[in-house]
Protein backbone atom coordinates (compact mmCIF):
# COMPACT_ATOMS: atom_id res chain seq x y z
CA UNK A 1 0.00 0.00 0.00
CA UNK A 2 1.08 3.55 -0.68
CA UNK A 3 -0.03 6.58 1.33
CA UNK A 4 -0.27 9.94 -0.39
CA UNK A 5 -0.63 13.26 1.45
CA UNK A 6 -2.93 15.50 -0.63
CA UNK A 7 -2.19 19.23 -0.52
CA UNK A 8 0.91 18.68 1.61
CA UNK A 9 4.59 18.95 0.76
CA UNK A 10 5.41 15.43 1.91
CA UNK A 11 6.60 12.44 -0.06
CA UNK A 12 4.46 9.36 -0.47
CA UNK A 13 4.89 6.69 2.17
CA UNK A 14 5.20 3.06 1.02
CA UNK A 15 4.12 0.29 3.35
CA UNK A 16 4.63 -3.44 2.69
CA UNK A 17 4.44 -4.97 6.20
CA UNK A 18 1.45 -6.65 7.83
CA UNK A 19 1.08 -3.85 10.39
CA UNK A 20 1.46 -0.07 10.28
CA UNK A 21 1.66 2.09 13.40
CA UNK A 22 0.86 5.79 13.08
CA UNK A 23 1.34 8.49 15.71
CA UNK A 24 3.54 11.37 16.82
CA UNK A 25 6.01 9.26 18.84
CA UNK A 26 9.30 8.58 17.03
CA UNK A 27 8.97 4.79 17.34
CA UNK A 28 5.96 4.70 14.97
CA UNK A 29 6.29 3.45 11.41
CA UNK A 30 4.68 6.65 10.12
CA UNK A 31 5.35 9.69 12.30
CA UNK A 32 2.95 12.65 12.26
CA UNK A 33 3.32 16.06 13.91
CA UNK A 34 2.56 16.28 17.63
CA UNK A 35 -0.22 18.75 16.94
CA UNK A 36 -1.93 16.30 14.60
CA UNK A 37 -1.81 12.97 16.40
CA UNK A 38 -1.38 11.34 19.79
CA UNK A 39 1.90 9.53 20.49
CA UNK A 40 0.24 6.21 19.62
CA UNK A 41 -2.79 7.12 17.51
CA UNK A 42 -3.86 4.29 15.23
CA UNK A 43 -2.82 0.95 13.80
CA UNK A 44 -3.58 -0.60 10.41
CA UNK A 45 -3.30 -4.38 10.12
CA UNK A 46 -3.72 -6.65 7.13
CA UNK A 47 -5.70 -9.85 7.56
CA UNK A 48 -7.97 -12.07 5.44
CA UNK A 49 -10.58 -9.27 5.24
CA UNK A 50 -8.09 -6.67 3.98
CA UNK A 51 -6.81 -3.57 5.80
CA UNK A 52 -8.33 -3.07 9.24
CA UNK A 53 -7.88 0.27 11.02
CA UNK A 54 -7.92 0.37 14.82
CA UNK A 55 -8.05 3.60 16.84
CA UNK A 56 -5.84 3.20 19.92
CA UNK A 57 -7.19 4.05 23.40
CA UNK A 58 -5.08 7.18 23.88
CA UNK A 59 -6.26 8.80 20.61
CA UNK A 60 -9.18 10.95 19.61
CA UNK A 61 -11.56 9.82 16.90
CA UNK A 62 -10.38 9.86 13.32
CA UNK A 63 -12.28 10.14 10.04
CA UNK A 64 -12.46 7.79 7.06
CA UNK A 65 -13.99 9.45 3.99
CA UNK A 66 -15.32 12.21 6.32
CA UNK A 67 -17.05 9.68 8.58
CA UNK A 68 -16.01 9.47 12.25
CA UNK A 69 -14.41 6.23 13.43
CA UNK A 70 -14.17 5.57 17.16
CA UNK A 71 -12.76 2.03 17.24
CA UNK A 72 -12.38 0.07 13.99
CA UNK A 73 -12.97 0.40 10.27
CA UNK A 74 -12.33 -1.74 7.19
CA UNK A 75 -10.27 0.20 4.65
CA UNK A 76 -10.06 0.08 0.86
CA UNK A 77 -7.60 1.52 -1.61
CA UNK A 78 -8.94 4.98 -2.39
CA UNK A 79 -10.09 5.81 1.15
CA UNK A 80 -8.99 9.05 2.81
CA UNK A 81 -8.01 8.78 6.48
CA UNK A 82 -7.98 12.09 8.40
CA UNK A 83 -6.03 12.48 11.64
CA UNK A 84 -6.33 16.03 12.92
CA UNK A 85 -5.66 18.20 9.89
CA UNK A 86 -3.53 15.51 8.21
CA UNK A 87 -5.24 13.77 5.30
CA UNK A 88 -3.85 10.44 4.06
CA UNK A 89 -4.99 8.91 0.77
CA UNK A 90 -4.57 5.14 0.53
CA UNK A 91 -3.36 4.02 -2.89
CA UNK A 92 -2.93 0.59 -4.39
CA UNK A 93 0.65 -0.40 -5.19
CA UNK A 94 -0.41 -1.64 -8.63
CA UNK A 95 -1.44 0.91 -11.22
CA UNK A 96 -4.90 -0.28 -12.32
CA UNK A 97 -4.08 0.74 -15.91
CA UNK A 98 -1.42 -2.01 -16.02
CA UNK A 99 -3.68 -4.86 -14.99
CA UNK A 100 -4.40 -7.64 -17.49
CA UNK A 101 -7.75 -7.02 -19.20
CA UNK A 102 -10.86 -8.75 -17.92
CA UNK A 103 -13.32 -9.73 -20.64
CA UNK A 104 -16.86 -10.54 -19.53
CA UNK A 105 -19.39 -12.60 -21.52
CA UNK A 106 -22.61 -10.82 -22.37
CA UNK A 107 -24.68 -12.76 -19.85
CA UNK A 108 -22.57 -11.28 -17.05
CA UNK A 109 -23.45 -7.68 -17.92
CA UNK A 110 -26.73 -7.67 -16.00
CA UNK A 111 -25.11 -8.51 -12.66
CA UNK A 112 -23.04 -5.33 -12.24
CA UNK A 113 -23.88 -2.38 -10.00
CA UNK A 114 -22.14 0.52 -8.30
CA UNK A 115 -22.56 0.68 -4.53
CA UNK A 116 -22.17 4.14 -2.98
CA UNK A 117 -20.17 3.76 0.25
CA UNK A 118 -19.44 7.43 1.07
CA UNK A 119 -20.75 10.84 0.15
CA UNK A 120 -24.29 12.19 -0.29
CA UNK A 121 -25.36 9.07 -2.22
CA UNK A 122 -24.12 6.65 0.44
CA UNK A 123 -26.30 3.57 0.74
CA UNK A 124 -27.64 3.66 -2.81
CA UNK A 125 -27.05 0.85 -5.30
CA UNK A 126 -26.94 1.94 -8.95
CA UNK A 127 -27.57 -0.92 -11.41
CA UNK A 128 -25.56 -0.83 -14.60
CA UNK A 129 -27.10 -2.36 -17.69
CA UNK A 130 -25.70 -0.90 -20.90
CA UNK A 131 -24.27 2.34 -19.52
CA UNK A 132 -24.39 4.72 -16.56
CA UNK A 133 -23.62 8.43 -16.72
CA UNK A 134 -22.70 10.72 -13.83
CA UNK A 135 -22.94 14.48 -14.00
CA UNK A 136 -25.37 17.35 -14.16
CA UNK A 137 -27.08 15.91 -17.25
CA UNK A 138 -26.52 12.19 -16.58
CA UNK A 139 -28.36 9.41 -14.79
CA UNK A 140 -26.91 10.41 -11.43
CA UNK A 141 -25.88 14.01 -10.55
CA UNK A 142 -22.63 14.42 -8.61
CA UNK A 143 -22.43 17.34 -6.22
CA UNK A 144 -18.91 18.74 -5.87
CA UNK A 145 -17.63 21.43 -3.50
CA UNK A 146 -17.68 25.07 -4.58
CA UNK A 147 -20.06 24.39 -7.45
CA UNK A 148 -17.49 22.40 -9.43
CA UNK A 149 -18.70 19.84 -11.98
CA UNK A 150 -17.53 16.57 -13.47
CA UNK A 151 -19.08 14.11 -15.91
CA UNK A 152 -18.31 10.37 -16.12
CA UNK A 153 -19.59 7.49 -18.18
CA UNK A 154 -19.38 3.77 -17.46
CA UNK A 155 -20.38 1.50 -20.31
CA UNK A 156 -19.76 -1.93 -21.81
CA UNK A 157 -17.29 -1.91 -24.67
CA UNK A 158 -16.09 -5.14 -26.31
CA UNK A 159 -16.73 -7.17 -23.18
CA UNK A 160 -15.02 -4.69 -20.81
CA UNK A 161 -16.58 -2.30 -18.32
CA UNK A 162 -15.05 0.98 -19.45
CA UNK A 163 -14.86 4.09 -17.26
CA UNK A 164 -14.11 7.41 -18.93
CA UNK A 165 -14.18 11.07 -17.94
CA UNK A 166 -16.33 13.00 -20.42
CA UNK A 167 -16.00 16.34 -18.63
CA UNK A 168 -13.01 16.77 -16.28
CA UNK A 169 -13.22 18.76 -13.08
CA UNK A 170 -11.04 21.79 -12.59
CA UNK A 171 -10.17 20.90 -8.99
CA UNK A 172 -11.09 17.25 -8.30
CA UNK A 173 -9.47 14.23 -9.92
CA UNK A 174 -11.26 10.97 -10.59
CA UNK A 175 -9.41 8.15 -8.84
CA UNK A 176 -9.70 4.39 -8.99
CA UNK A 177 -8.17 2.63 -5.99
CA UNK A 178 -6.50 5.95 -5.15
CA UNK A 179 -4.82 6.38 -8.56
CA UNK A 180 -5.86 9.28 -10.82
CA UNK A 181 -7.32 8.10 -14.13
CA UNK A 182 -9.06 9.47 -17.21
CA UNK A 183 -10.09 6.18 -18.82
CA UNK A 184 -9.86 2.67 -17.43
CA UNK A 185 -11.46 -0.81 -17.73
CA UNK A 186 -12.99 -1.54 -14.33
CA UNK A 187 -12.91 -4.79 -12.37
CA UNK A 188 -14.96 -6.12 -9.42
CA UNK A 189 -13.96 -4.51 -6.12
CA UNK A 190 -12.58 -1.31 -7.66
CA UNK A 191 -13.36 1.86 -5.73
CA UNK A 192 -14.11 5.03 -7.67
CA UNK A 193 -13.53 8.29 -5.82
CA UNK A 194 -14.04 11.94 -6.68
CA UNK A 195 -14.19 14.59 -3.96
CA UNK A 196 -16.32 13.10 -1.15
CA UNK A 197 -18.00 10.47 -3.36
CA UNK A 198 -17.00 6.79 -3.19
CA UNK A 199 -18.43 3.96 -5.29
CA UNK A 200 -17.47 0.27 -5.23
CA UNK A 201 -17.95 -1.96 -8.28
CA UNK A 202 -20.03 -5.02 -7.40
CA UNK A 203 -19.94 -7.51 -10.26
CA UNK A 204 -20.30 -11.18 -9.28
CA UNK A 205 -20.97 -12.03 -12.93
CA UNK A 206 -17.64 -10.49 -13.93
CA UNK A 207 -15.64 -12.83 -11.76
CA UNK A 208 -14.75 -16.24 -13.23
CA UNK A 209 -16.51 -19.11 -11.55
CA UNK A 210 -14.18 -21.17 -9.40
CA UNK A 211 -13.34 -24.60 -10.71
CA UNK A 212 -15.04 -27.29 -8.67
CA UNK A 213 -12.90 -30.36 -8.22
CA UNK A 214 -14.53 -33.33 -6.54
CA UNK A 215 -12.28 -35.36 -4.24
CA UNK A 216 -11.47 -38.86 -5.41
CA UNK A 217 -13.60 -41.47 -3.60
CA UNK A 218 -11.66 -43.66 -1.19
CA UNK A 219 -10.88 -47.18 -2.46
CA UNK A 220 -13.51 -49.72 -1.49
CA UNK A 221 -12.28 -52.75 0.43
CA UNK A 222 -14.06 -56.08 0.49
CA UNK A 223 -14.91 -57.57 3.90
CA UNK A 224 -12.54 -60.48 3.38
CA UNK A 225 -9.70 -58.00 2.74
CA UNK A 226 -10.22 -56.49 6.17
CA UNK A 227 -10.17 -59.95 7.75
CA UNK A 228 -6.58 -60.57 6.77
CA UNK A 229 -4.63 -62.47 4.10
CA UNK A 230 -6.44 -65.08 2.00
CA UNK A 231 -4.81 -67.93 3.94
CA UNK A 232 -6.37 -66.69 7.17
CA UNK A 233 -9.83 -66.57 5.56
CA UNK A 234 -9.67 -70.21 4.42
CA UNK A 235 -8.47 -71.30 7.86
CA UNK A 236 -11.51 -69.64 9.41
CA UNK A 237 -13.82 -71.37 6.93
CA UNK A 238 -12.31 -74.83 7.63
CA UNK A 239 -12.49 -74.24 11.39
CA UNK A 240 -16.17 -73.27 11.17
CA UNK A 241 -16.93 -76.39 9.07
CA UNK A 242 -15.19 -78.69 11.59
CA UNK A 243 -17.09 -77.15 14.49
CA UNK A 244 -20.39 -77.55 12.65
CA UNK A 245 -19.61 -81.24 11.90
CA UNK A 246 -18.68 -81.87 15.53
CA UNK A 247 -21.91 -80.33 16.79
CA UNK A 248 -23.91 -82.45 14.34
CA UNK A 249 -22.18 -85.67 15.49
CA UNK A 250 -22.87 -84.90 19.16
CA UNK A 251 -26.54 -84.33 18.43
CA UNK A 252 -26.77 -87.65 16.51
CA UNK A 253 -25.12 -89.65 19.27
CA UNK A 254 -27.32 -88.06 21.92
CA UNK A 255 -30.54 -88.86 20.08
Amino acid sequence: MRIEFPNAAREDFHWAQAQLRIGSAPDNDLVLAAGQAAPQHLRIQQDRRGWVLQVLPSADRIYVNARPVRERALLRAGDVVSVGDCRMLLRADEDPARRPPLSVPEQGHCTVALRAVAGPLSGRVLPLRDSLEFGSHGDCPLELPQGDAIALRISWHEGQLLLEVTQPSAHHLLRVNGVAVQQLPLQPGDQLGVAMHRFVVDGPGMEPEPEITLPEPPPQHLPEEAAGPSGEVWWLIVTAAVLALGIALVLLIRF
